[in-house]
């Protein structure tokens, strides 16, 4: 094996100096840090397929770029899971502050951002407008340079229609530039979700926005401000982080209400007060936003630790009926879901509390124990926060399909996504497409091994995921983008508890 990667390393390095790149500038197109592609150049790291055909890619050699195709992974159980890990840092704060890097004319240094295909399209964006990025080292440290000017003509249209946070741009964008055109938003297939909303809580800062031709065509009228509060129709995450976005460089101050309290909201609050913007409410339903026209500091903040994949790793434990160490979960927004699980009779151990990088989030560390379940007299749906949260929604179909009894969830959010969880059948549990919002599932399941293309929404796909760690045999889940997305290598550190997934490419 080690002659093998060090032929490959070789490979490797010839095909990068042919190129006229040195070790930072190969690390920094793979997102990567220099020390790592130096282990992979001496034969010192172990190389997935993906990562060769990233490396091929960069590289455009043939030699490295085998399999370049579509990821896919295969999974070999029942599992039982072992160990302790470790929640990533949030992935919707982290694309939310690489959003509000563009507010800041100095160095923006965000800590522990998760590498996942969404903060890599919205790299990718910003290095196409000038904004100077790079990995600091093995830690996911990140460093963001902004040009003194912006280039939207020059932005990475293709990267941009990959993901849905490129309409939090608009925010910042409007105290830069009078006209600008955005790509429309892309991500993942939930239905019609209208851009609406972020239009409203705009205009009052002289937006205006008309879609044609596959682009936001944004103008901006500067002798319109905020004359009242800004009321949202809708408490949503990403629609209030825009109307924060907009109100940081104000000159004014800014109420905002019906706002979202959500994890990555406040995450953005607490980063926006490190910039000099004073916000009353953080955490509330209304926010008083203290604008400061210019923002021009060096900032290093620590965006908090993800709930969503520690619900993740709850019901990966559950359905595998494992008892795991959940380390640095932050507590605050997953009560309401660790309450009904409590009801359903799961059992854990819980750690005193403790802060996390950014000072303000509370954490624990969560320890499961093997638990019978009972399905919830009640249905179970999302709400607003501290309600419970709707991208948490869906790992209680997998869950459900392991208790005993039947459970209606309602997921009145989406009109698709519900419709995903029926595929759950092929791997044997019973789920009834009510209607596109309502599933009913009765459990307990035997579960079985069967291949299945993923579903192009990112909770959906990973709870079928879940599933196949609980299924006998061998199991397939194709194409799984969706999820890489939103998770960082999270076959990989599910296979250092004890599962048996194998990334593998069609060549």
């Amino acid at each position: 094996m080690d002659d093998y990667l060090a032929r490959i390393g070789n490979l490797i390095r010839d095909a990068r100096k042919h190129r006229g790149w040195t070790q930072s500038q190969l690390a920094d197109v793979l997102a990567t840090s220099q020390s790592a592609v130096n282990r992979i150049e001496r034969g010192h790291q172990n190389l997935s397929l993906e990562m060769l055909a990233r490396i091929g890619e960069a590289l455009d050699s043939e030699i490295v770029s085998l399999g370049a195709g579509p990821t896919h992974l295969r999974v070999t159980g029942p599992t039982t899971l072992s160990g302790a890990i470790d929640v990533k840092s949030s992935k919707n704060a982290g694309v939310a502050l690489l959003c509000a890097s563009l507010l800041n004319r100095g160095r923006t240094t965000l800590r522990r951002v998760a590498r996942i295909e969404e903060v890599n399209r919205l790299l990718e964006v910003l290095a196409s407008m000038g904004v100077q990025t790079r990995w600091l080292n093995d830690d996911n440290d990140l460093e963001i340079v902004p040009p003194a000017e912006l280039d939207l003509d020059r932005i990475d249209v293709e990267a941009a229609r990959r993901t849905r946070s490129v309409i939090m741009f608009l925010g910042p964008l409007l105290h830069r530039h009078d006209t600008f055109e955005l790509p429309y938003a892309g991500g993942c297939d939930l239905g019609t979700r209208t851009v609406e909303p972020h239009m409203a809580a705009l205009r009052p800062f002289g937006l205006e926005v008309k879609a044609t031709e596959g682009s936001y065509h944004a103008t901006v009228n500067r002798a319109v401000s905020p004359a009242r509060p800004i009321v949202l129709t809708e408490r949503g995450d990403t629609v209030t982080e825009n109307a924060l976005l907009a109100a940081a460089r104000h000159d004014g101050v800014t109420v905002i209400r019906n706002a979202s309290p959500n994890y990555m909201v406040q995450d953005l609050c607490f980063f926006l007060e490190k910039l000099g913007v004073r916000i009353d409410g953080v955490g509330t339903t209304t926010l008083h936003v203290h604008g400061s026209p210019q923002i021009d500091v060096d900032v290093d903040y620590a965006p908090s630790e993800d709930p969503i994949e520690a619900m993740s790793l709850l019901a990966a434990a559950i359905v595998t009926r494992s008892e795991i160490t959940i380390r640095r979960v932050p507590i605050e927004f997953l009560e309401i879901e660790l309450a009904l699980l409590e009801e359903m009779g799961f059992r854990y151990d819980r750690s005193e509390e403790y802060v996390a990088a950014n000072g303000r989030t509370r954490l624990v560390d969560l320890t499961t124990h093997h638990s019978v379940l009972q399905a919830p007299l009640d249905k179970i749906h999302p709400m607003p926060f501290p309600g419970l949260n709707i991208d948490n929604l869906p790992f209680f179909a997998v869950i459900a399909a392991v208790a005993e009894g039947q459970t209606l969830l309602h997921d009145w959010v989406y009109e698709n996504r519900a419709i995903y969880l029926t595929e759950l059948t092929k791997l044997g549990a019973s789920v009834k497409l009510l209607d596109p919002h309502r599933v009913m599932i009765e459990g307990p399941t035997r579960w079985r091994g069967a291949e299945i293309v993923c579903p192009p929404a990112l909770r959906p796909a990973v709870v079928i995921l879940l599933a196949m760690l609980a299924c006998r045999g061998t199991s397939v889940l194709r194409s799984v983008y969706v999820i890489n997305r939103g998770y960082e290598d999270l076959a990989t550190r599910l296979n250092a508890l004890g599962a048996s997934i194998e990334t593998f490419r069609d060549i």
